[in-house]
């Protein structure tokens, strides 16, 4: 048995060894990926049975140069991230109803309810303008989505993130309002007091109330007066609730009124005790956003990885025999670009590769469709040209026109320490990176542009899917035609009990009766 550990060893670090050195690579290497990608896709299954459960995973701001660069950070140019050899990928387009590059909360609303809407506003559609609270209280603006299309069916449902559980894209599962940024009652302007914030609606409101699994960071939005600790530090910059408010307890108390089994976590430890046959589990780890991957506690008092959170998550949700929706976020690649720190980008994004993996492991293929894709990309750049041999993080080369090196990824736009030009003799000079550790954590890629922040991109994102009805992502398609293949694979929402069939059969009928007409 030792033998043939001591040889995958070796044969693992062989491979890693070539893959590096770029050694062994002749024609007939090549001509054995070629056939063994062709096998695969020969045998490919297409698994056409209704999905009982869906899992879609989001990783916020995750561009394709996001992906390449992770791939190539953590695994090689010749490995794959988890979700990178699902069998099926399309491409989504995520422009807005205003606007050609959008932020997260109008393109969770299109992922989440099949709909377009406006920039940083959630759950509404497109005749509610950013800030018109009056607008987004009209019932026909508001838009259901994947929690409430779930639970009407008898499905459990849940969400995770690694960001606030009331920011711009869990918001879109179960709000309805006119600005992604009032999350509790201190951001919302008098004259619109009227609308309810985020937070309340998540706990007092349906289809919040009846998630059955939330976890995520948030506490200063649901608790008035929390206070900084160590390791969790209050977001000033964030909503900051002061209104006297425990919206935790209140969860709490809506469970008891309604007989339900409850659990709330604030740890490690006690997310990995929870008894999964709780029906409502709340998980609220941090005042704002969760920590980064790398930088997480993690002993038991700390916080649990996004791996972790999926995992109970799976575990909860799968006791209901009717199934479940949950949704992923991998919530800190996009904060990470924000502030142009790309390495924390790409650790963030392995953190997702590895939750999708756990929710392969722990799910049956026939049964579970995930789906893995983003809500946007970022103006990350990955140039030319480096060697083989060096880290993604490293110098690239040297520019020929000014001599400087340059670094394999820079941003299009970012923040002042993006901006890396000074002025020396009159002349504009660009910072020489090399005198930095640009693989550090906390190294700032350089940026052509000077803005407040690395500002969002607006390509297009991959989608990637596995499980029953995944083949129907295949070509260029709308972000809102994500919701709608949950709705049919999942048999909820508009395409319940074959509405599909329904549909077209209606279409037929009606263009029979207008030759009719025209005939008469």
């Amino acid at each position: 048995m030792w033998c043939v550990k001591t040889c995958a060893v070796l044969f693992y670090l062989t491979s890693v060894f070539n893959s590096v050195l770029n050694l062994n690579e002749d024609r007939s290497y090549w001509l054995d990926v070629g056939k063994n990608d062709i096998n695969r896709a020969l045998n490919l299954e297409k698994i056409e049975n209704p999905s009982k459960n869906v899992i879609l995973f989001v990783g916020d701001g995750m561009g394709l140069t996001t992906t390449t660069a992770s791939r190539i950070y953590s695994k090689s140019e010749s490995g794959f991230l988890s979700f990178e050899q699902f069998p099926h990928i399309a491409t989504i387009k995520t422009y807005n109803a205003d606007k050609l590059v959008p932020d997260s909360s109008s393109t969770a609303t299109a992922l989440f309810s099949g709909v377009k809407n406006n920039l940083k506003t959630s759950g509404v559609d497109s005749s509610v303008k950013l800030n018109d609270c009056e607008a987004s209280l009209r019932p026909e603006a508001r838009i259901d989505g994947l929690m409430k299309w779930a639970q009407e069916a008898g499905k459990s449902t849940g969400f995770v993130t690694t960001t606030r559980v009331t920011h711009a894209t869990p918001s879109a599962l179960y709000a309805h309002t006119p600005n992604r940024n009032w999350e509790c009652e201190s951001k919302i302007p008098e004259k619109s007091k009227q609308c309810k914030d985020i937070a309340r609606q998540l706990v007092e409101d349906e289809p919040g109330r009846n998630i059955n699994v939330v976890m995520g960071g948030g506490r200063q939005c649901l608790q008035s007066g929390v206070e900084d600790k160590p390791g969790d530090l209050v977001d000033r910059w964030a909503c900051y609730s002061l209104d006297g408010r425990d919206l935790i307890r209140d969860w709490e108390m809506d469970k008891k009124k309604r007989n339900k089994t409850y659990a709330t976590v604030l740890n490690s430890e006690e997310l990995k005790a929870v008894d999964t046959s709780n029906e409502f589990v709340l998980g609220i780890f941090a005042n704002g956003h969760m920590s980064m991957d790398y930088a997480r506690d993690k002993s038991p008092t700390g916080m649990p990885s996004l791996t972790n959170m999926t995992q109970k998550a799976i575990e909860i949700l799968s006791q209901n025999p009717e199934g479940y929706i949950l949704v992923v976020e991998g919530g800190l690649i996009d904060f990470a670009h924000h502030r142009g720190n790309a390495r924390k980008a790409l650790d963030e994004t392995v953190s997702l590769s590895d939750a999708v993996q756990i929710a392969v492991e722990k799910t049956d293929p026939r049964e579970t469709l995930i789906i893995v894709t983003s809500d946007h990309s970022h103006s990350l750049v990955f140039t030319g040209y480096p060697s083989r041999n060096k880290s993604v993080l490293d110098i690239a080369q040297k520019s020929k026109i000014d001599h400087i090196p340059y670094t394999s990824l820079l941003y299009g736009t970012g923040g002042p320490n993006n901006y890396q030009y000074s002025v020396i003799n009159n002349t504009i000079s660009r910072q020489d990176p090399s005198i930095n550790n640009t693989s550090d954590f906390e190294y700032s890629q350089q940026a052509v542009v000077l803005t407040d922040e690395v500002t969002h991109g607006g390509s297009d994102v991959l989608i990637y899917a596995k499980g029953p009805m995944s083949h129907l992502f295949h070509s260029v398609h709308e972000q809102t035609y994500v919701a709608y293949v949950i709705s049919y694979a999942a048999k909820i929402g508009p395409f319940k009990n074959g509405s599909s069939s329904f549909i077209y059969s209606n279409l037929f009928l009606l263009s029979v009766l207008l030759f009719i007409i025209k005939s008469c």
